[in-house]
């Protein structure tokens, strides 16, 4: 059965969170480099195919617990994700939060135009 346009707009959802992940896990972060971070990370997965919005927010008061000299290593428990694809007139809004100490990705929402 071939993919409808539903299933390869998950899928481009699923690719952008992949790259997100595991391109930006590990970067050195502190609390003055957090919101460029942030600019960083949004703008980079942006540009995408199908890409529609990225909304990265570092959680500072998490972050800061970590911080040991000047930085920590960034982490899925330091961010809240939303990505939005428009993939031919299908959008997925998906997340990334905290659950049950693991940075869960899911599906918010898919709607069809």
């Amino acid at each position: 059965m071939k993919p409808t346009t539903r299933d390869a707009a998950c899928f481009e959802a699923g690719i952008k969170f992949g790259a997100l992940y595991h391109q930006f896990a590990g970067t050195p972060v502190s609390l003055d480099s957090a919101a460029s971070l942030e600019r960083a990370i949004e703008e980079s997965i942006e540009n995408q195919p199908f890409c529609e919005s990225v909304d990265v927010d570092i959680l500072a008061d998490e972050l800061a617990e970590e911080i040991e000299h000047g930085y920590t290593e960034l982490t899925g428990r330091f961010m809240e994700v939303e990505i939005v694809i428009d993939h031919e007139g299908t959008e997925v809004v998906t997340t990334m939060e905290m659950e049950d100490g693991y940075p869960l990705m899911k599906i918010e929402s898919v709607e069809e135009n």
